[in-house]
């Protein structure tokens, strides 16, 4: 039994009287009260108030950022996971701090959780920077909270991991496999085309989220994942392994682990999230068939650490990179069938020819050695090899024309074939609530061959940007068996969505983008092949539109969404507030490799 004296009076005065000799541990960032001896002295007596003794409070302190919430199912493992985490810390010698943020779930937030995200991230980047940790442990999940987690990490400049709670299960319905959400949508459209019942979509509606966790197919939660493994942020194999599972448990203590370890080499953020790290995740990103939400995201973490995204590069680096992961919505597999194949280091091990292999990643190691160190391939049906990719394109092509002077979007690898050549008439929506008003009347003059637009669903038109973009087909036409149609939106959508669909088109109509000034009856010209969005009139008529129609920029009174609307950026530069950008900008990416 430990009998260890007290500690002497002389000792703990040197303890707290010389905190600028320790600027690590319990005495990093003391609350200014003029005496920083008192600071720390202060500090020490509450946080022995909870039980701690001096021997604890000698440890590195390693915080661990809590995103649990009841309104968040796909955080519904956390405290699990956190106790892994500390186990982890407790074990390599740290101290660990869990400490409650904001937390997002796509479903639970009003008007959209994009909306919040740079809120989250603020509250991240600022608790990180107000309390002394040596290291952080960020827990994330579900669609924004990843992202705005390396966003606010970024920005603070600590040695960082990320962690996230990992997918779903998938459920059964009549014995056919689902998950949500892409298979939401089709039930849901099924349901709209008279195809199933309300008996039906209710028992559906059972089976669809078979546990907590993320979404299980390859939608925004599951392409940040990987996209944070790819950079080098996680420990390797972290990104698949589902939320109910030995392995994530696992994934959890390792991460404790590496957070002291990390604390102790002083391997900051900074160090991991280079250039050439950003890359890597525009590869893995187009071979995943990932969502089209990464790009805005890694944009966003870019942006912070000073390097701007260059969309015309990333289209080029789309066309030397095949999707090559057969995963839903792109593919027919979910993220368990994922991970059983071996996650990450499957499909890293079949892009190496395209990696910068030299990045450094939170283990010390380059990705590179982490790729080797994971062994030899083996036979598996879900990662497809480069010579056979079930797509012969990155998933996302970047698009540009008169509708879209700063860009547009398209997941070509989940659109129909037979659209992504298409000429059509526009039918517009002047906002969602236009949409909601009018997509089912009847009387909607609208063919199988037109081309759907709606406006004002931009980052500042909705405001925050929501996956509005996933139009839904008029029900007289889902009724008549039309499955997809061309549709043009200035919003996003969900990444476990599916269809023709041009998103993020930039500038956004609600500050005078072109897209403000297209009419019901137009014609308008899509062309993935030449990377084209074309509104088919003359430009006399487009400035002659422009200047007797002029748009009113939205404002607020107060608020957060007074900040919001005074301060959000374009899709091609994150959606993340212009202030909390890096002031100058260092390296465009992706550059030559």
């Amino acid at each position: 039994m430990d009998m260890k004296k007290p500690e002497s009076s002389s000792r703990m005065a040197s303890h707290v009287t010389k905190p600028e000799d320790a600027a690590s541990g319990l005495a990093k960032g003391l609350t200014d009260y003029g005496d920083k001896g008192f600071s720390l002295f202060l500090r020490k007596a509450f946080i022995k108030g909870a039980g701690y003794t001096e021997r604890a409070l000698e440890r590195p302190v390693i915080g661990i950022a809590n995103t649990a919430s009841a309104y968040n199912p796909c955080h519904g493992n956390a405290p699990q996971l956190i106790e892994a985490v500390k186990r982890g810390i407790l074990l390599a010698g740290g101290l660990p701090m869990d400490f409650p943020t904001i937390s997002l779930h796509e479903s639970f937030s009003q008007p959209t959780s994009m909306y919040l995200r740079n809120l989250m991230a603020m509250d991240t980047e600022e608790m990180i920077r107000a309390q002394p940790m040596d290291a952080v442990v960020l827990i994330g999940g579900c669609d924004k909270t990843l992202p705005a987690q390396l966003m606010g990490a970024a920005s603070a400049g600590i040695p960082t991991i990320q962690l996230v709670t990992g997918s779903m299960l998938t459920g059964s319905h009549r014995s056919e496999r689902v998950g949500a959400c892409t298979d939401c949508r089709r039930f849901w459209g099924q349901y709209r085309a008279d195809q199933i019942d309300a008996e039906e979509i209710s028992a559906v509606n059972n089976q669809l989220v078979a546990s907590v966790g993320t979404c299980s197919v390859m939608g925004t939660a599951s392409t940040m994942a990987c996209l944070a493994e790819a950079l080098g942020m996680m420990v390797p194999g972290g990104a698949s392994a589902p939320a109910v599972t030995a392995d994530r448990i696992r994934i959890a203590e390792e991460t404790g682990t590496l957070a002291v370890q990390m604390a102790g080499s002083g391997l900051t953020i900074d160090r991991i999230l280079t250039a050439q790290a950003f890359e890597n995740a525009m590869r893995v990103l187009l071979a995943i068939g990932g969502s089209s939400n990464g790009i805005v995201h890694l944009t966003a973490i870019a942006g912070r650490l000073g390097f701007a995204v260059d969309l015309k590069a990333l289209d080029r680096m789309s066309l030397e990179t095949p999707v090559l992961l057969d995963l839903k919505p792109s593919g027919q597999h979910y993220m368990e069938d994922f991970h059983k194949a071996g996650g990450m280091a499957t499909l890293l091990r079949e892009l190496k020819p395209l990696l910068h292999l030299d990045a450094l990643t939170v283990t010390g190691r380059t990705l590179g050695q982490e790729i080797a160190r994971a062994g030899p391939g083996f036979a598996q049906d879900v990662v497809r090899p480069l010579s056979n990719p079930i797509y012969p394109q990155g998933g996302i092509a970047v698009l540009q024309g008169n509708l879209a002077p700063g860009g547009a979007i398209i997941k070509q690898s989940a659109a129909a074939p037979a659209l992504m050549e298409h000429e059509g008439r526009a039918v517009v929506f002047e906002n969602v609530q236009d949409m909601a008003r009018r997509i089912d009347d009847p009387a909607l003059d609208v063919h199988a061959d037109d081309i759907l637009v709606l406006k004002n669903i931009g980052p500042v038109g909705a405001p925050g940007m929501p996956e509005a973009g996933y139009l839904p087909i008029p029900m007289k036409l889902a009724r008549a068996g039309v499955k997809d149609m061309v549709r043009i939106s200035d919003g996003r959508m969900s990444g476990t969505a599916a269809g023709t669909i041009v998103l993020h088109v930039t500038p956004e109509a609600a500050i005078g983008g072109p897209l403000a000034q297209v009419r019901s009856g137009d014609r308008i010209r899509l062309s993935v092949a030449r990377r084209e969005l074309s509104l088919l009139i003359s430009e006399e008529e487009l400035a002659a539109r422009t200047q007797a129609n002029p748009v009113a920029r939205p404002t607020a009174e107060r608020g957060y969404r007074k900040l919001f609307l005074q301060s959000v950026t374009q899709a091609d530069q994150g959606v993340d507030f212009d202030f909390l950008r890096a002031p100058t900008t260092r390296q465009t990416i992706p550059g030559a490799k």
